[in-house]
């Protein structure tokens, strides 16, 4: 796929709206100042709400409250510990204790408010929640509005990796007001680049271009966030995980190109105790995935090393420590997309052609770490672009 734009429709006042199909088909509405839009969603039989936000928040969640109290929906908040301490088994138990004293129906809905770790434990309690209710995710940072918040994937961590607990439960819709993310922090706003990115790879390799083309306006959050370039990165990016969910929402075949970068991604959060941002874990994990495609012969330099000059140019990370090797392949071999002792990776034979590598050898992965170790010599193979 090299054009997702047409998969886009427009709206009022600059709002584009991207058709999710299914079995259970919702729309992701992009623009800004998009609250307004929110009855909609949680259609007519809807009775109760609850927002799940984190304390960052409150301030929104209450908003959002009084807007709902004033449509006549009766308003629960709930608040929620910030980024990965919020997916825990007991952070989920505390909010199905408060749907239950609240007598949530199934026409009762959940609103996720926040970023990716808020709309994958929303998510969750919804579709757990007398097997499944209605829920509407309000992204909030970039990460969130390009991945977490899209596509039906919920869950929570434990303690032995991450997203190993969850269920496929798609929104009822999802609401990318960019206006949020004018005060996001610029490290965080970075990191959820390394989604957008990822999509390019994978499967828009304009949204690389746009990306190399405006590289000091996009590690700029507040400029950004304002601009048609944000705005057409986010489409693209969403429009890319759009049309993949929607033909294979379980990850039954398909849908694992997403996971590009996040079998070594994933392992870097779990073995740094989730300290480390997701995307800038997912930014060494595309490194490390093409430099594996290229041991294996599968992948050019000049591709590989296309990945360092962008994600070193937006300011993410393209090396990780070299003393961990041991406890990053025990962290991947207990990842969801591992089958019996069989590691599959997701890699490159060009930039748009995915494809799975299914149990590569053990010297081409310890080669592919040596490669995005830190202190390793620059490659002698790459090439200038």
């Amino acid at each position: 796929m090299t054009d997702t734009q047409d998969m886009t429709q427009g709206s009022a006042a600059g709002r584009r709206t991207v058709p999710v199909a299914g079995a259970q088909p919702y729309d992701v509405v992009i623009g800004r100042h998009l609250l307004g839009s929110l009855p909609a969603l949680l259609g007519r039989s809807t009775r109760r709400v609850l927002v799940v936000h984190p304390a960052a928040l409150s301030a929104s969640a209450d908003a959002v409250r009084e807007d709902l109290l004033a449509q006549g929906y009766e308003t629960f908040v709930a608040e929620v510990p910030d980024a990965e301490e919020a997916k825990t088994a007991q952070v989920a138990a505390f909010l199905w204790g408060v749907l239950g004293q609240a007598d949530f129906t199934r026409t009762d809905a959940v609103v996720a408010l926040g970023g990716g770790a808020t709309t994958d434990l929303g998510g969750f309690v919804a579709a757990t929640w007398l097997r499944g209710i209605r829920v509407v995710q309000v992204p909030t940072t970039l990460l969130a509005m390009v991945d977490a918040a899209v596509g039906g994937k919920t869950g929570i961590n434990t303690a032995e990796g991450k997203n190993l607990v969850g269920a496929f439960h798609p929104p009822a819709g999802v609401l990318c007001d960019l206006a949020a993310l004018e005060s996001l922090p610029k490290h965080d706003f970075v990191a959820g680049l390394a989604e957008v990115v990822k999509c390019g790879f994978i499967a828009d390799p304009h949204i690389l271009r746009l990306v190399e083309d405006n590289t000091a306006l996009l590690t700029d959050p507040v400029a950004a966030a304002s601009s048609s370039v944000l705005h057409e990165l986010v489409e693209r990016a969403v429009a890319v995980k759009a049309r993949v969910v929607g033909e294979d929402l379980k990850e039954a075949g398909l849908r694992e190109i997403l996971n590009y970068g996040h079998t070594f991604g994933h392992a870097v959060e779990h073995v740094e105790r989730y300290q480390w941002r997701h995307g800038a874990a997912v930014s060494v994990g595309m490194v490390f995935a093409a430099e594996l495609a290229r041991v294996a012969g599968r992948l050019s330099d000049d591709v590989v090393e296309r990945h360092r000059t962008i994600l070193t140019s937006l300011g993410l990370p393209t090396s990780y420590r070299g003393d961990r090797w041991d406890r990053i392949m025990t962290a991947m071999r207990r990842d969801k997309k591992t089958r019996g002792d069989l590691l599959r990776f997701v890699v490159l034979e060009d930039v748009g052609r995915p494809v799975r590598l299914e149990g590569p050898d053990p010297t081409l992965l310890a080669a592919a770490y040596a490669e995005v170790s830190e202190g390793a010599a620059p490659p002698s193979r790459a090439v200038s672009l």
